[in-house]
C-alpha cells in the first residue's frame, strides 16, 4: 500500500481547531472519546477568538522578524507569552535566535491582545 502524498502543510491555531471540532460535533451529533478530550483541552486553554488570534498573528508577521516562520508565529498566538522569559522558552524549542529588541516587540504585540 502506498503512502498518501502530502501536498502542503499549513499550521492552524488552536482557536481554528476548536471551531473545526465544533463543526464536526454538530455534523456527527457528538464527539468520540478523543474528540471530547481535545474539546475539553481547547476550551480550557484557548483564550482568544479566532479573529483576535488571526489579528495577533498578522501583527507579528508585520514585524518582519528574520527566521520567524509561520509555525512559530502560530504557536505564539496559541500560547500568548506575556513575559520575555516565556517567549524565550518557546523560541528555544525551535532553535532560533531572536534579538532582544524583536523579542520585546513580540511581547508588546501579545500584550495588546491579552
Amino acid at each position: 500500500m502506498t503512502k498518501p502524498k502530502i501536498l502542503s502543510e499549513t499550521p492552524i491555531t488552536m482557536a481554528e481547531l476548536r471551531e473545526s471540532l465544533s463543526r464536526v460535533k454538530e455534523r456527527d451529533e457528538g464527539l468520540g472519546f478523543r474528540g471530547s478530550k481535545a474539546e475539553d483541552y481547547l476550551n480550557t486553554f484557548v483564550k482568544l477568538s479566532r479573529e483576535d488570534t488571526n489579528k495577533l498573528i498578522d501583527e507579528i508577521r508585520r514585524l518582519n522578524i528574520p527566521r520567524l516562520g509561520d509555525d512559530i508565529i502560530v504557536k505564539i498566538g496559541d500560547i500568548l507569552p506575556s513575559k520575555i522569559e516565556e517567549l524565550k522558552v518557546l523560541l528555544q524549542a525551535y532553535h532560533i535566535t531572536v534579538t532582544k529588541e524583536n523579542v520585546q516587540k513580540m511581547i508588546d504585540v501579545v500584550a495588546k491582545f491579552v
